[in-house]
């Protein structure tokens, strides 16, 4: 598979591209032809402090945390530009690292993101309330106060990639930090560097002052020096639930703020009078969008017993059509998985299901004539308990699981049955009942028949419970960033 695109062989630190301390080097594969497509440098705990030093330097002496919030927006938007012009190229790193197939790759994994960055920079921005004024307080023999609320930038920011969406996730995190002020140091995942790297040579291309965005490579060794750092105020992190409970143990000892988006096992409920076409596509996105490799998709469909079996067969019939292989091929609807320990983790979990009773419809094995590359087939579980581990775990790859409900407060009790409430779908003809139900699934984002939480720049993005702490995305995700001062003075 060719693809064209060009990325640095350096680290970006201090607004410079500058050569690792060590001589370990971090090697990319194709997940689809397992061969290596890049070899970056390894970051040595010296590269990552030096990062975390510049991030330092340029929030306490630097000018960006104190630029106008119009003129951080106007630096962004000249990154928006950078980016758009180059999106062909994005899109070709994202097919060869990450193994989206075209289609992902040329909207969600990147044009998508640059629409984000726009819309905080023109829409977000100007209307944040970055100052607001205090009500007068009038409290007899005490006195009148009067003041004002200011939002400042948070500090420097450690934020900390997950693989499956390289250069979106980067930028959900990157976008309000910037907006917001903040400086910092970004660690995308040893497999998936390449996107990440480029993000360096669009900030340089906008003028980004030297400091305020610093990557480096690295695993375990640099994650946890930015999550210990007493110099990094706030980390964000994405991946898994397990990961992110270190995360947030290691960033407690100096008290950093810490966000979280993790993993989901998220629920469509699917009501007797649902749209069963609607609800087929949504369960068919869940399974195959980037082999089952998003925290958000749908892979638990609860759907009514009266239902059940037509539903299942309709699911059934949509995988069998599913083309599965490179990932280049404007033909191939579902790519490989990131790599050989991913596959052989969702195998493990195929195998779990079919031992403690569950029936595999469809699925369950390696696709004929793919000898190299991460692939497996979509695979369909039904005659599944919600106690059983499928269907209490996140797979990461492309399977889903059918469960059948008599009443709405089953299906109710069956989604929320789950560590995980990162999101949720209701499908009925009667959308009062929908809502309702939707208010009672303890998710942070829930659709009705078909409505959008997965893109949309101006929703809220975030889980309950295991699923993560804090909210991404538009105005909510600004705020994160952002620290709340009170200034009073007495009145005259």
């Amino acid at each position: 598979m060719t693809t064209a695109y060009s990325f640095s062989s350096q680290l970006y630190i201090d607004g410079r591209w500058r050569d690792a301390e060590s001589d370990a080097r971090v090697t990319v594969r194709n997940p689809a032809t397992e061969e290596t497509i890049a070899e970056v440098p390894q970051a040595a705990l010296a590269d990552v402090r030096r990062a975390i030093t510049a991030a330092r330097k340029a929030f306490d002496d630097g000018p960006w945390p104190r630029t106008k919030p119009a003129e951080r927006a106007a630096v962004l938007l000249r990154m928006a530009a950078e980016m758009e012009r180059r999106l062909p190229e994005l899109a070709a790193v994202n097919m060869a690292e990450a193994g989206s197939v075209r289609g992902l790759a040329e909207t969600l994994q990147t044009r998508l993101p640059v629409a984000h960055l726009r819309d905080m920079a023109e829409r977000v921005m100007p209307a944040f309330a970055w100052e607001r004024p205090m009500d007068p307080t009038i409290m007899p023999g005490v006195g009148v106060f009067q003041g004002q609320y200011r939002r400042e930038p948070f500090g420097v920011c450690a934020l900390i990639s997950a693989y499956n969406f390289p250069f979106f996730l980067s930028m959900m995190k990157l976008i309000p930090a910037l907006a917001a002020g903040c400086t910092v140091v970004l660690k995308p995942a040893p497999t998936t560097p390449l996107e990440a790297l480029l993000i360096g040579d669009f900030a340089e291309a906008a003028g980004l002052p030297p400091g305020v965005l610093n990557i480096v490579t690295g695993d375990i060794e640099a994650g946890q020096e930015l999550t210990t750092n007493p110099m990094v105020d706030l980390v964000s992190f994405t991946g898994s639930d397990t990961v992110g409970r270190m995360v947030y143990t290691q960033a407690a000892a100096s008290m950093k703020k810490v966000i979280l988006e993790l993993g989901g096992k998220s629920a469509s409920i699917v009501r007797a009078d649902g749209d069963l076409d609607g609800a087929v596509r949504s369960a068919l996105v869940g399974i195959t969008t980037h082999a089952g490799q998003g925290c958000s998709l749908l892979t638990r469909t609860i759907v009514h017993e009266s239902v059940h079996d037509e539903l299942v067969e309709r699911i059934r019939a949509g995988l069998a059509g599913v083309r599965v292989g490179d990932p280049a091929d404007e033909s191939t609807t579902m790519g490989p998985l990131i790599s050989q320990a991913q596959r052989d983790k969702v195998e493990k979990l195929i195998r779990t299901g079919a031992e403690e009773g569950a029936r595999i419809v469809t699925g369950g094995g390696r696709p004929a004539g793919l000898d190299k590359g991460y692939f497996l087939e979509p695979t369909l579980f039904t005659g599944v308990d919600n106690s059983m581990t499928i269907a209490q775990t996140e797979f990461f790859g492309p399977v889903g699981v059918v469960i059948p409900f008599r009443t709405d407060q089953d299906a109710i009790r069956i989604a929320n049955d789950s560590p995980y409430g990162l999101a949720g779908a209701v499908w009925s003809a009667d959308t009062a009942t929908a809502y309702e139900i939707a208010t009672q699934i303890r998710a942070g984002g829930v659709t009705i028949n078909g409505g959008s939480t997965g893109v949309n720049p101006r929703t809220a993005f975030g889980g309950y419970k295991q699923s993560g702490i804090g909210r991404e995305w538009g105005e909510f995700g600004l705020d994160e960033y952002l620290q709340i001062k009170s200034i009073n003075w007495a009145a005259r």
